[in-house]
């Protein structure tokens, strides 16, 4: 008998060694646009280790890449049902979530980064709070970096885009008002269809970051880029209230803490990468278009204010814009002063 209970203490302990100490408890899937091998990726993929690593393996994320799950609008649909949990969104799909939200995209709001980190910064706590309305936590931003129009015929004013046959994201009102503001009727259509469409002449116009230009080889389609910057496209790493819930308190503070650091980096990253796509532009035959006359800055910038208050009302109200607005102006005097 106390040969079989040795045996049977033994077998025990063999198997209590064999189970993980912490096994995997919990799963977020994640879907994102982004392909293997871009920042992006490679940056979620060092979140999702983070995260894995602090938590002592009980939380890590799945992750479908390259637009398996569908563009950003069937990404969030799929969420809601609970389908997945979380997703790598631009600005399109930000704006499913709130359209109070968009105004980070608002053309030629910005000038330059310092103006982006310096809003997000002032208006964190009201950004944030409107996620959280609308059943989602931001787990950071991730900026896809400054818009830039691409032709085929030169453009350095607001009258040379007359006759640009331009590209808009099917359904992104952002992208209406814009073109619209610049005289121009843009022709919708899916961000899968711009190569195509570029190559057959059905566009001839098109806007993006250039790191976007670059992989998606729209720039090998189009002969100029505009070196003003349309706006700045917003992107953020979201996950669904309901799931958040679900996890205990150590692991959303682990999840919100890495969050921040590696959307902040990627951030970093983009924009370094965005500067070094332009130089690749150059060097593969694009003309970077210089606007140098002061007159034709400040008539974008005109046509940027008309474009923002068309949206009043659609996507944010008039003390939003206004605030954002003036908040803005105040820091860009100040960053002069200091010049």
């Amino acid at each position: 008998m106390k040969n079989f209970l040795k045996i049977m203490a033994v077998v025990c302990l063999a198997i209590v060694a064999a189970i993980p100490v912490s096994a995997q408890q919990y799963t977020i899937k994640f879907a994102t646009l982004a392909t293997d091998g871009t920042t992006w990726l490679n940056v979620m993929r060092e979140y999702d280790a983070a995260v894995r690593k602090e938590s002592g393996g009980r939380l890590g994320f799945k992750l479908y890449a390259g637009g398996v799950q569908g563009e950003d609008k069937d990404v969030m649909r799929k969420i809601r049902l609970g389908q997945l949990h979380s997703a790598g969104i631009t600005g399109v799909g930000v704006g499913e979530i709130s359209s109070k939200l968009r105004i980070h995209d608002a053309p030629f709001l910005f000038e330059n980064p310092a103006e982006v980190d310096f809003f997000l910064k002032t208006f964190e706590q009201e950004l944030n709070a409107e996620f959280a309305k609308n059943d989602f936590v931001n787990l950071g931003w991730a900026e896809v970096g400054f818009v830039y129009v691409l032709t085929n015929k030169p453009v350095r004013s607001v009258a040379d885009m007359n006759g640009v046959k331009m590209w808009a994201w099917e359904g992104d009102p952002i992208a209406a008002a814009a073109f619209q503001s610049l005289g121009v009727s843009p022709i919708p259509l899916s961000v899968t269809d711009v190569l195509t469409s570029l190559q057959t002449g059905l566009i001839n116009g098109a806007y993006t970051a250039p790191l976007a230009a670059v992989a998606l080889q729209w720039n090998t389609r189009v002969k100029y880029m505009l070196n003003v910057p349309l706006a700045d496209a917003s992107g953020a790493v979201v996950v669904s209230k309901k799931k958040f819930d679900t996890l205990p308190p150590d692991l959303q503070e682990i999840l919100l803490r890495n969050g921040r650091k590696y959307m902040g980096e990627l951030t970093r990253k983009s924009r370094d990468e965005n500067a070094a796509a332009i130089q690749t532009m150059r060097k593969n035959g694009v003309t970077i278009l210089e606007v140098a006359d002061p007159n034709m800055l400040k008539e974008f910038a005109a046509t940027g204010k008309k474009a923002r208050q068309s949206l009043v009302g659609k996507l944010f109200d008039q003390d939003f814009l206004n605030r954002v607005e003036k908040a803005i102006a105040d820091f860009r005097a100040t960053q002069r002063g200091k010049k």
